[in-house]
């Protein structure tokens, strides 16, 4: 069996080797035979079947490979695209084998937030454009790799934060930044609605149709506990951010946005503790974060973002559960991402409000245009995803140390705690496959 295993892993890294050498010139857009760009799905659980259903719908795509460690999700992934009436895609639970395969153009990347980065990372060095879901990163280090790997392999990184192509949010943020509320120097974004109590347990043995050591990847290894799987891991360290890097990074991206900052912030403070559940998530179920951006060049003035959590009231806040407001010199734009907004100005009058729901088609196509070089830019792009997961990252260091942070936005350095310092990087997994390189 290890010897089996040996000669598997050879080949792998063969075919890995010979995709990669691939040059850009002969990978094909599009099957010549029926002009649909062929694409893959990397991770086939809630928000990966969503991007499965709505593929499997499209005729402008063949889904042509769907990879999961989960022989479950697997086989209903494949199911779906064969029901939709697309060819039975292939099936495998090692990226590796759809990384191989020369046609595939671009892959979708919706596994937990640990494999983010170093499966995009992997998919873009074998040639690969990627959209990966959100945050596209588990850590800050992981981020500066994403997008250092983007710009020098120059392919396309679309993250999963749909909102940036939702055009209702787009036009409700055209008016922000165009001045029709004055100079914005705060915005703020806000998560509250009720999740569920994981409960406590103890190690156990993973479910048979779980391969849960491809699971784990690069990620430290750790006794297999039945409140991790599946979804519960995004409240667990060495795989997830919390809800702040769930629900909460899709207002903070849209906050940042509309506050019109493209650097990070430099001063980050967050309380965050448990107040309402007893259970085993590691982190805070109520959370507040405040961060400062240094002086805008044109205005000459600071600007600060505030985040604000509680996964336990699911009630509204000016008027919506989730969202993002836009505070201005001469008015204010609420936002509920999945809603609308509405417009103030002066005496807070009404001027303006649209209502709407997310647009996922519409993300999915931003992408393919850019993959096929249709002269556009990615709306969410690899900086993009590292500007708003970078607050994410900070907030729960921030949180985790009780330290208000320095952070110097060019190097990516906390630069006034050590303890907390060390939290811009993880711990990986001793030789494993899936750890970045350099790190």
């Amino acid at each position: 069996m290890e010897e089996s295993l040996s000669t598997r892993r050879n080949f792998l890294q063969a075919a890995s080797a010979t995709a990669i050498a691939v040059s850009a010139s002969t990978a094909l857009a599009a099957d010549a035979a029926t002009d649909k760009t062929i694409v893959a799905v990397i991770g086939t659980g809630g928000m990966g079947m969503n991007h499965v259903r709505n593929l499997a719908a499209r005729t402008d795509v063949d889904v042509a490979w769907v990879c999961d460690v989960d022989e479950q999700r697997l086989a209903n992934a494949a199911d779906t695209i064969a029901k939709a009436g697309g060819k039975t895609p292939r099936k495998t639970k090692d990226l590796r084998e759809v990384l191989a395969d020369p046609k595939v153009v671009a892959v979708w990347i919706a596994t937990p937030d640990h494999w983010h980065t170093p499966a995009a990372l992997l998919a873009l060095e074998a040639g690969k454009h990627v959209y990966v879901e959100k945050p596209c990163s588990h850590n800050i280090l992981e981020g500066r790799l994403l997008v250092d790997a983007a710009k020098r392999t120059g392919k396309v990184v679309q993250v999963g934060t749909q909102s940036r192509s939702t055009g209702m949010i787009r036009e409700g943020i055209e008016r922000v930044l165009s001045g029709e509320i004055g100079n914005v120097l705060v915005s703020k974004a806000w998560n509250s609605q009720l999740r569920g109590n994981i409960g406590k347990s103890q190690p156990g043995t993973p479910p048979a149709n779980l391969d849960y050591d491809t699971w784990l990847g690069p990620a430290p290894v750790v006794p297999y506990r039945p409140n991790m799987l599946p979804g519960i891991w995004r409240w667990w360290y060495d795989f997830g951010c919390g809800d702040i890097g769930n629900d909460g990074v899709h207002d903070i991206d849209v906050a940042l946005w509309g506050l019109g900052v493209n650097s990070h912030p430099s001063r980050v403070t967050c309380f965050g503790s448990k107040l309402f559940f007893d259970d085993d998530q590691q982190f805070p179920d109520t959370q507040y974060s405040v961060c400062e951006y240094a002086a805008d060049a044109k205005t000459g003035l600071k600007k600060q973002f505030i985040f604000e959590q509680r996964i336990w009231s699911p009630y509204v806040q000016e008027g919506y559960e989730n969202g993002a407001a836009f505070y201005g010199t001469k008015g204010v734009l609420i936002m509920g991402h999945t809603v609308g907004w509405k417009l103030y100005g002066p005496r807070n009058k009404l001027i303006a409000e649209k209502t709407g729901s997310v647009d996922l088609v519409a993300h999915h196509t931003n992408f393919l245009d850019c993959v096929r070089g249709k002269g556009t830019q990615p709306h969410a792009s690899a900086m993009v995803g590292h500007l708003a997961a970078t607050v994410v990252h900070l907030s729960n260091i921030a949180a985790r140390t009780g330290v208000a942070l320095d952070f110097e936005p060019q190097t990516e350095q906390i630069t006034n705690h050590d303890a907390a310092a060390k939290l811009v990087r993880r711990q990986y997994r001793t030789g494993h496959w899936g750890v970045p390189k350099n790190v």
